[in-house]
């Protein structure tokens, strides 16, 4: 009866073929961001066209995660840059249904049109990572995460006043914009305010952290959830740092 059984088990399998979640999550290539230093400060502005921008690629922040929105795709691109004493990053996104109303710090930014940097800067804990959300207002949440949806530590406001950020949208955007629109977030991290929570290994050429960059507008007439490097779950979750892709300094 055994035998019949294991049988009957390898034939359904052959007829069913490999599960194609399990064979997506095997094969799917790691991506990698290279970020370039800069000599000097960048003037946190908000202008993606500057020299110190130009100098550098983008990452496109174009997987989604669960059904892919019914009016319209954004595009979403991301820089980064750094110096001994800062992270820089500015996002460029080409966007529909804007709306943006969470004004306070530490909100829920991600129900706005939003974009978000999701980074472990301690190479030999890449599960343990700060999330950065900035609302296309220029509305900032910032955690430090130990476990996931469990366990995190909300920086505090005068911290997070630290982080330089410039945006090119209103303060707030309501009723919500309903043609094309580009907006632009750019920021400045001080790694003096991620070392008053955790060490981190600085950068430095050859250094390597796992990051990934999303875009998301959870409340707006057109919800989305973007991700740059693939994330695989049945639901939207950014909090998944097992798919974090790779930032390496150069």
């Amino acid at each position: 009866m055994k035998l019949i059984v294991s049988f009957l088990i390898v034939i359904f399998g052959l007829i069913q073929g490999p599960n194609p979640k399990v064979m997506k999550e095997s094969n799917s290539p790691v991506s990698e961001y290279i970020v370039k230093s800069v000599d000097k400060p960048i003037t946190i502005d908000g202008n993606w066209d500057k020299p110190e921008w130009q100098e550098v690629e983008a990452a496109s922040i174009a997987l989604h995660m669960g059904p892919e929105p019914e009016k319209f795709i954004p595009k979403t691109q991301v820089k980064l840059r750094y110096d001994k004493d800062n992270i820089y990053g500015i996002f460029k996104v080409e966007d529909n249904y804007v709306r943006c109303l969470v004004q306070e710090v530490n909100g829920a930014v991600s129900k706005d049109s939003c974009v978000e940097f999701f980074f472990a800067p301690d190479s030999d804990e890449p599960l343990k990572y700060f999330n950065l959300e900035i609302n296309c207002s220029g509305v900032p949440l910032f955690h430090y995460v130990t476990v996931p949806r469990k366990e995190f530590k909300v920086l505090k406001p005068e911290e997070i006043k630290q982080i330089e950020i410039a945006h090119t949208m209103p303060d707030k955007v309501d009723p919500e914009i309903t043609q094309p629109v580009t907006w632009y977030i750019e920021f400045k991290v001080p790694l003096a305010v991620l070392k008053k929570h955790r060490n981190i290994t600085n950068p430095a050429p050859g250094v390597t952290w796992k990051a990934n960059f999303y875009k998301v507008a959870a409340k707006t007439s057109n919800p989305h959830y973007y991700t740059w490097n693939e994330v695989i779950n049945p639901r939207p979750d950014f909090h998944l740092p097992k798919y974090f892709g790779k930032i390496t300094f150069q």
